[in-house]
């Protein structure tokens, strides 16, 4: 049986599915293409990642399909109901990409509380003219240590997140309309463990009390922070999405930095992404990286063998 990798798999993917008696094939393919392909090569496993759709069309036209499977969490990009319904198993990986999206929002943070965004941009450009200057523009920054991480969202990354928050000596706050309780365990180095447990609050009391906000939410029809919403945060706060493009209105959150109510944001995730809107890219008090958040070597191997696992497990 041939599984495609149309969008990438780890190589630790690829031994533990050869390993299983797969062949695995890692050519990408054109989305005009894919249904072609994967009837042509008689195709059992389609992989894909966040760069590949899978709709309706696709489902019908490739009968020899048994298996679509998502290297990550979200599966907006597959109409995984109506796969169902057509006997086609669908897979992901919810949780083995969670630690490093939580890594990535306080990279984000980390830079942001501290205007590394700017001094990395500038510091090549007139680090030698203007030291001085530089270092009068970018000493303002403040600790993360004390203030209050709010989550929209507090599944698996939510609380990932949370953890390193909690690690860094933040209170956090927390929404979810499906979860009121969580059991944060932290495991340290040395093999002590330690619980906390968090208690979701209402949206609108999160956005009140957050000085740094962070996404973890799926994709949705209607905007997760908007101007309204912008407007119910704290003066100066700070925000991060790195969940899903579309959950946030780009258009109002330059609004709202362009007026002062929000000092900086980082976007790892557009609206119109693969193109983001210039006044984003050109915009120095955003922190952007282009859709990373599970780009990290260790979480790459985890969604590989554990795509891996439920695909042996399903078909052999």
């Amino acid at each position: 049986m041939k599984v495609l990798a149309n969008d990438g798999i780890s190589q630790s993917g690829i031994d533990a599915l050869e390993k299983g008696g797969f062949e695995v094939i890692t050519t990408t393919v054109a989305q005009e293409q894919l249904i072609n392909y994967i009837n042509e090569k008689d195709i059992t496993v389609l992989l894909v990642r966040s760069a590949t759709t899978v709709r309706k069309d696709l489902i019908d036209a490739c009968p020899n399909l048994k298996i679509i499977g998502r290297g990550g969490v979200g599966m907006d990009n597959i109409d995984v109901a109506y796969a169902r319904e057509q006997g086609r198993s669908v897979i992901n990986t919810p949780a083995a990409s969670s630690h490093s999206v939580a890594e990535l929002v306080f990279g984000h943070l980390f830079g942001l509380a501290r205007f590394l965004h700017n001094s990395n941009r500038e510091m090549p450009l007139e680090g030698d003219s203007n030291f001085k200057g530089l270092k009068k523009a970018y000493a303002k920054g403040t600790e993360l240590k004390g203030k209050t991480l709010g989550v929209l969202g507090f599944g698996r990354i939510g609380q990932a997140t949370a953890k390193v928050a909690i690690g860094a000596g933040m209170k956090v706050v927390a929404f979810d309309p499906f979860i009121e309780n969580a059991n944060l365990e932290l495991d340290f180095f040395d093999g002590q463990k330690l619980n906390f447990d968090i208690k979701t609050i209402s949206k609108e009391d999160v956005l009140k009390q957050a000085d740094f906000l962070t996404l973890h939410v799926p994709a949705q029809d209607d905007y997760v922070i908007g101007k309204s919403e912008l407007e119910i945060m704290k003066d100066g706060a700070i925000l991060v999405n790195a969940a899903r493009g579309g959950v946030v209105d780009e258009v109002a959150l330059v609004e709202a930095i362009s007026n002062g109510k929000i000092s900086r944001a980082a976007l790892d995730v557009f609206e119109k992404e693969p193109k983001p809107e210039m006044q984003l890219l050109m915009n120095s008090a955003l922190s952007l990286t282009p859709h990373t958040g599970a780009a990290t070597n260790e979480a790459q191997d985890r969604i590989g063998t554990e795509l891996a696992e439920q695909i042996i497990s399903i078909l052999k």
